[in-house]
């Protein structure tokens, strides 16, 4: 017994120290991806309060571009028409973590301000280092980095291989919707 709880207090701190991981349950499979909490501490908490919140609940990838990412988190599509989900207060940048926009990393989609990111987020399919951070001004900024897919690579590869098209005057958008059925968090 004495051996026993001496292996606890020795794994104690590794499973105190274990990552979250968020699994989306796609119509194409399932992709699970571990958060960077420690490096990227706002964007995880603002990701997985959207995951709690269940709003990445069927919402599609809604920009599929092969050999660059896929992009989802913030619209559902019905009838063939995108509609744009309502999203919370933007979040600031932490692009400069150190982490980088490398095959299979997870990062926050935002607009040309730097700091205007929400619920979109993106996977790489291949390394954009372009897309990391350079400097804390606007064009330097980069893209968030908040975690890696550890398991579904093989689904996200498929989804990059989805024929895309023009929906309500976006390009890139999937034809056959993928959608994301349900978004869990796994503490």
């Amino acid at each position: 017994m004495k051996k026993i709880a001496a292996l606890a207090l020795l794994l104690l701190p590794l499973l105190a120290t274990a990552a979250p991981k968020v699994e989306l349950q796609t119509n194409k499979g399932l992709i699970t991806v571990e958060l960077a909490a420690q490096s990227a501490p706002k964007t995880v908490d603002n990701f997985t309060r959207y995951v709690k919140a269940g709003h990445y609940d069927n919402t599609v990838f809604h920009r599929v571009i092969d050999g660059f990412m896929i992009q989802g988190g913030g619209f559902t599509i019905d009838g063939g028409a995108l509609s744009q989900k309502p999203t919370r207060a933007p979040i600031a940048n932490e692009a400069d973590n150190g982490l980088k926009n490398v095959i299979g990393s997870i990062a926050m989609a935002r607009t040309n301000d730097p700091h205007s990111a929400t619920s979109q987020f993106f996977i790489n399919l291949v390394n954009n280092d372009f897309l990391d951070f350079r400097s804390k001004t606007p064009p330097g900024w980069g893209y968030t980095v908040f975690g890696k897919v550890t398991a579904g690579m093989d689904v996200v590869n498929r989804i990059a291989k989805s024929r895309t098209g023009y929906i309500g005057g976006m390009q890139d958008v999937p034809m056959e919707p993928i959608v994301i059925q349900k978004a869990t968090y796994k503490p």
